[in-house]
């Protein structure tokens, strides 16, 4: 019999969830500064998407190992979710503070791996952390505290971009092979918050310590020889996938499309602006990171307003009408030749991110058993990194044999795929939980 989960307050909520905030700011480099360094050592816009694929790879593996070792960690001084916290995090700052001055293209490629690994060892056992600590009635509230704060770390990612360009960037002529010196300093910020808020959360808040049953169960493990106790994650997963409620496989059909469309939106939004807008890579990638600060500012503002929407009518609508207008955002972005009206689509993105960055992740968690929250995070997160691994080797062929190496094509085809995922989000069955907390 699990003990009840006492509530938790607003504050506390929000501190065991402040360490997101590096997580997400390193993301939102990703999203919007990794590629510009790419061109800028001369990669051909073809080949972005199998340099990006790192980051389904390093997922894929990662992610559910990670997952499946946490659920069987236990340290009264530790504790379960934080020293993987701790490890990931150290490994993004210092990758992070390494990057602007990769001097040549395969070695910033190299640089993602390791940065991809130490992110996927921090944010998939805070995905369980959530889950561990907070009772079903909590959770949605929970879970969109995260979303915010994946706008807020986006919002300052994208923001010192933008700021650091205006201050420092000035009228300076691209150099072919050259990181300009104005994006090291959004690194270097990155670098240190991927730390310090990590650390913040792990000093203020307490996990809770496993049942007398998983106790014994994480004993029976440290006793095993060294060899089985390598292979016991392995098991645990392949176990945990034989056993997957039927929503998560629903979720891994939404999930295929809307990764995917999102994987060629981050790729092929700088190259856009090169169309659409005329812009140099430098004017192109500062356009990109305005319109992620516009979402991720959007984000920020509805993620805490889904939760009271999510409890009248259901995650299920809320989150597949939010993939609608994330659809119509990219099939009109364009069409628009104004760098300032081309920002009003990113409404519609951001209150989708909201729901994609909350709202699955509510509806899986009341569905798995306490025990096996950490592996079956990992799980819903290879359906995350497998559309983006599988568009990484498909799309560039796609992109330019298909759609005419055009990047205009390239986020009309994102659109469908969006709309695909809304189409199916609307069977998703959403099931109580099996949890007693």
């Amino acid at each position: 019999m699990k003990l009840t989960k006492p509530s938790l307050s607003f504050w506390q909520i929000l501190n065991m969830n402040v360490g997101f905030l590096g997580i997400q700011y390193s993301f939102g480099l990703q999203q919007t500064a990794i590629n510009p360094i790419f061109l800028y050592l001369g990669a051909p816009e073809d080949m972005l998407p199998i340099l990006n694929i790192a980051g389904p790879v390093t997922g894929l593996i990662i992610q559910p190992i990670i997952g499946a070792m946490s659920d069987k960690t236990w340290s009264p001084r530790w504790g379960r979710r934080k020293p993987y916290f701790l490890i990931g995090a150290l490994m993004g700052s210092l990758c992070l503070f390494a990057f602007p001055h990769s001097p040549v293209l395969w070695f910033a490629v190299g640089l993602l791996w390791i940065l991809d690994v130490g992110n996927n060892m921090a944010m998939e056992p805070y995905r369980a952390f959530v889950g561990d600590k907070l009772p079903e009635k909590q959770l949605s509230l929970g879970y969109q505290m995260q979303s915010l704060f994946v706008g807020a770390g986006i919002l300052l990612a994208n923001g010192s971009i933008v700021l650091f360009q205006y201050l420092f960037g000035g009228e300076s002529v691209e150099e072919a092979g050259t990181i300009p010196q104005w994006l090291y300093y959004s690194f270097f910020i990155g670098a240190f918050l991927s730390l310090t808020t990590i650390l913040w959360s792990v000093i203020k808040t307490p996990e809770i310590p496993p049942s007398d049953e998983e106790l014994d169960e994480i004993n029976k493990i440290k006793k095993l020889p060294f060899s089985k106790r390598i292979l016991k994650p392995f098991m645990e997963i392949v176990e945990a996938i034989k056993e997957m409620p039927k929503f998560m496989w629903k979720i891994g059909a939404v999930y295929l499309f809307q990764w995917y469309a999102l994987f060629i939106y981050w790729q092929f939004t700088t190259p856009l602006f090169k169309k659409t807008l005329d812009f140099t890579t430098s004017e192109a990638a500062s356009q990109a990171a305005k319109m992620s600060l516009t979402y991720n500012t959007v984000t920020m503002i509805v993620a805490l307003m889904l939760v009271p929407l999510t409890l009248k009518f259901g995650g299920k609508k809320i989150y597949a009408i939010s993939l609608i207008g994330t659809a119509a955002a990219l099939f009109s972005i364009p069409y628009i030749s104004d760098p300032n009206l081309v920002l009003v689509p990113m409404i519609f993105f951001g209150i989708g991110w909201a729901a994609m960055m909350g709202i699955p992740y509510t509806m899986v968690s009341k569905i798995v058993p306490q025990e096996r929250r950490g592996v079956y995070m990992g799980i819903l997160n290879m359906m995350i990194v497998i559309p983006m691994f599988i568009q990484t080797l498909t799309f560039g062929p796609i992109y330019k044999y298909l759609l005419g190496d055009n990047a205009i094509n390239a986020m009309l085809f994102a659109g469908v795929f969006f709309g695909i995922a809304a189409l199916l989000a609307f069977r998703l069955n959403e099931t109580k939980s099996v949890n007693v907390d």
